[in-house]
C-alpha cells in the first residue's frame, strides 16, 4: 500500500520485482512452503502422517535444495520402536499427493515445542539435509523404492544437481 486508497490482499506469498518490472515468487510466509509449483501445508502433512504405524510425532517443514525452485518437504519423526522406511513410504504414498510427499525424513528423539505448544522448526530447517548437522538417521526419497538412508555421495549428487528430487 503506497498511497491513501490503495488496497492489498495478503496471499502469504513473498514476491520480488526486478528492474524490468517482472515479479517473481520467492517463498511462502508461515507454515507452508512451495514445491513443484504447489503450496504445501505443513499442518496437513503433519496431520496425515501422524497416524502412520510406529510414528509418535511428526514435524513437517520445507528445506532449500541448491538448484531447485521452492523447498523440498522434510519431516522429523519421533518413532515408537523401530522405524520401517518401507512401511512409512507406503503410508506417505497413500495419504499425500505426490507434491506434498516429504523428500527427506529425519529421526529425532523428541520434538521441541514453543511456549504456545507449536513445533519449534527453526533449528530443523537450519540443519537441512546435511548429515554433518543432523543427529540420528536421515533418509531420502528414492522414487518408487521409498526411502533409503542418505549417504554423503547421495547428498553430494543432490547438491550438485546431478540427482534431482
Amino acid at each position: 500500500v503506497f498511497v491513501r486508497g490503495d488496497r492489498w490482499f495478503r496471499t502469504g506469498d513473498l514476491m520480488k520485482q526486478d528492474t524490468d518490472g517482472y515479479i517473481y515468487f520467492i517463498d511462502r510466509i508461515g507454515d507452508t512452503y512451495r514445491w513443484k509449483g504447489e503450496n504445501v501445508s505443513t499442518a496437513e502433512v503433519e496431520q496425515r502422517l501422524a497416524d502412520a504405524p510406529g510414528i509418535k510425532e511428526v514435524v513437517a517443514y520445507g528445506v532449500p535444495v541448491p538448484g531447485q525452485e521452492g523447498k523440498a518437504g522434510m519431516v522429523a519423526l519421533v518413532v515408537d520402536g523401530r522405524f520401517s522406511a518401507k512401511v512409512f513410504a507406503e503410508w506417505v504414498d497413500q495419504e499425500l499427493p505426490s507434491y506434498a510427499r516429504p523428500a527427506f525424513v529425519r529421526l529425532i528423539k523428541e520434538a521441541e515445542t514453543t511456549g504456545t505448544f507449536k513445533y519449534r522448526k527453526v533449528d530443523l530447517v537450519a540443519d537441512g539435509f546435511d548429515p554433518d548437522k543432523v543427529e540420528g538417521a536421515l533418509y531420502v526419497r528414492g522414487g518408487k523404492s521409498g526411502y533409503t538412508k542418505l549417504t554423503d555421495a547421495a547428498r553430494a549428487a543432490i547438491v550438485s544437481g546431478e540427482t534431482r528430487l
